[in-house]
């Protein structure tokens, strides 16, 4: 299998960071102090039972003041005031196709690997390749610790985001981050034909089937025991490059909303 995940966030982190990019690394390193407050006051109203409760009666505005307070130690506050083209590309962008089109499914694609033997082929369903893939989703929210006056649109899988701010985009591994200009980001899509063996999407037309054993004509192997039939769905698969080694790639359900969202990209470089 073939790591689909490119450069290490860490390594793509430019020589002298952003400003922004070092705000939101800091807040996003804190640590939640309140559940260990409360935690604290929990163990000691146990332990001083039963006037334990007056204990944890008199803790509760301490909690939600230091939950406050965590909550400000973790937020990058910034207001963005974007004018002319790059006003109207942003807007066409956060209000393209691709974010406000309901798509069933969206997964992140983390590796490849090709089949190159019959027996490889026959055993997965005749496919030439096997893809490790994790549900994802995509919304307007933007990073959890970054309080902004605008929509963000954002693509999350595991542990992985990436975030489409007016100036730049914003990569995310774990608490890691990292920001490149869209100059430097190149996105392509292309149709992805896919054998499904879970229940497929509804929007995603199925262009074929064919059998999770299947002999070199294509036929079912008699051999094998609940031989069953499957789908071959045509979904649309978006992948993000960049000069310092991003590799990130998406597949959507609906192929029209992976065009749309490159397009997008691509006119905002």
């Amino acid at each position: 299998m073939r790591e689909l995940s490119g450069t290490p966030v860490q390594h793509l982190v430019a020589v002298h960071p952003s400003d922004l990019v070092n705000q939101i690394r800091t807040a996003a390193q804190r640590r939640w102090m309140w559940p260990w407050l409360t935690a604290a006051i929990a163990l000691l109203a146990l332990v001083t039972a039963p006037y334990g409760l007056i204990l944890a009666v008199a803790g509760v505005p301490a909690v939600l003041w230091l939950r406050q307070r965590d909550l400000a130690r973790r937020s990058v506050v910034v207001f963005y005031q974007v004018d002319d083209t790059p006003a109207a590309n942003y807007e066409r962008f956060t209000g393209s196709g691709g974010f406000v089109s309901r798509v069933q499914r969206v997964w992140h694609a983390e590796a490849e690997g090709a089949l190159h033997t019959p027996y490889q082929q026959k055993v997965n369903a005749g496919a030439g390749s096997l893809i490790r893939r994790s549900l994802g989703s995509l919304d307007l929210a933007g990073p959890p610790v970054l309080v902004t006056n605008i929509a963000v649109p954002s693509l999350h899988g595991t542990g992985r985001s990436v975030y489409f701010l007016p100036d730049r985009v914003l990569i995310r591994h774990g608490r890691h981050y990292a920001d490149l200009p869209y100059a430097a980001i190149n996105a392509h899509v292309q149709p992805q034909r896919f054998i499904e063996t879970e229940t497929p999407p509804t929007d995603a037309p199925c262009v074929g089937t064919t059998w999770q054993y299947a002999n070199k004509s294509g036929g079912p192997d008699r051999r094998f025991k609940n031989n069953r039939q499957l789908p071959i769905m045509l979904y649309g698969r978006l992948t993000l490059t960049g000069p310092q080694g991003l590799l990130m790639v998406w597949d959507f359900s609906r192929a029209d909303v992976a065009a749309s969202l490159a397009e997008s990209l691509n006119r905002m470089r």
